[in-house]
């Protein structure tokens, strides 16, 4: 009997590391591209002028004239497609959180004002979002890449000015279900500040949902600025981007399969995984509602 007991807590812990170990996957995946955009381009030394001719449309695993592996091959101009993707993956990642942060800020800051404050402001702020809302985000990102200087700054903001709208729509809800609860309506009588009462009453209920929603966004953005970067608007042309790649490799798809479809892999594997773990977020703290 009591080697039953002893074999049972064994086989319930078992059991429940079958369950999380797949879940920990994009974890895993995610780390790896973090680890590989910061220190890769310390290990990887790539110029995006340079272009050694003599090495172009090499296969992968070839040698170049310099005696070094391509171990992912090159592009049409000689330029090695490690190192590209390794330098794509801090130019996305960057672009990525830089959006992502200036997007939740704003929106976060919008919809717990709209939601708690309600009338006219609310009303005011509905009607920006509804008119935000009508243009197709990419179409807009184009637009505002395409009548810019091309830098990251401008990528960054034209990735933000619909981005933010969902994180505004998540927390007015947020708002709107706790400006009447007991707690809330207990510090107004008391003469607790309005910015206090958001602070510490609204505000931390949000987190669970910004970060879920942080993520799903996150990979629309890296997903949009590859867009964008395929298109050759936004980046500047010293800047690596997952999408210039792709573009580049485009007309040797035939013959040079790796430049577009390795950097590709790249990407999908990278939003795949973002989505995987949105999904695990947004089951765990999308749905949760605060408790009395």
């Amino acid at each position: 009997m009591s080697s039953q007991a002893a074999v049972l807590p064994q086989q319930v812990a078992t059991r429940r590391w079958r369950r999380g170990a797949p879940a920990m996957v994009p974890y895993a995946v995610i780390a790896a591209y973090v680890l590989v955009a910061l220190i890769g381009p310390l290990v990887i030394d790539y110029d995006p002028v340079h272009t050694p001719l003599p090495d172009r449309l090499l296969a992968p695993g070839s040698h170049t004239a310099s005696g070094a592996v391509a171990w992912l091959g090159t592009d049409a101009l000689g330029r090695d497609i490690l190192s590209q993707i390794v330098y794509g993956a801090r130019t996305s990642l960057t672009i990525g959180l830089a959006t992502v942060l200036t997007a939740s800020v704003v929106g976060v800051t919008i919809g717990v004002v709209a939601g708690y404050a309600r009338g006219w402001l609310d009303a005011v702020l509905a009607r920006i979002t509804d008119v935000l809302q009508a243009f197709p985000a990419i179409l807009l990102a184009i637009v505002i890449a395409g009548v810019f200087a091309r830098s990251v700054p401008v990528v960054v903001l034209s990735l933000s000015v619909t981005a933010w709208i969902s994180f505004a729509r998540v927390t007015r809800g947020v708002a709107l279900s706790l400006r009447e609860r007991a707690w809330v309506d207990a510090a107004r009588v008391m003469g607790v500040p309005v910015r206090s009462i958001v602070a510490r009453h609204v505000l931390p209920f949000t987190i669970g949902p910004v970060v879920a929603l942080a993520t799903l966004e996150f990979a629309l953005v890296v997903l949009a600025e590859a867009g964008l970067s395929f298109l050759g608007i936004g980046l500047p042309t010293g800047a690596v981007s997952w999408g210039q790649t792709i573009a580049n490799g485009q007309q040797y798809l035939e013959t040079a399969w790796w430049i577009s479809t390795l950097p590709g892999i790249a990407l999908s594997l990278l939003i795949i995984n973002i989505g995987i773990l949105g999904d695990q977020l947004t089951a765990r703290y999308g749905q949760r509602r605060p408790r009395l």
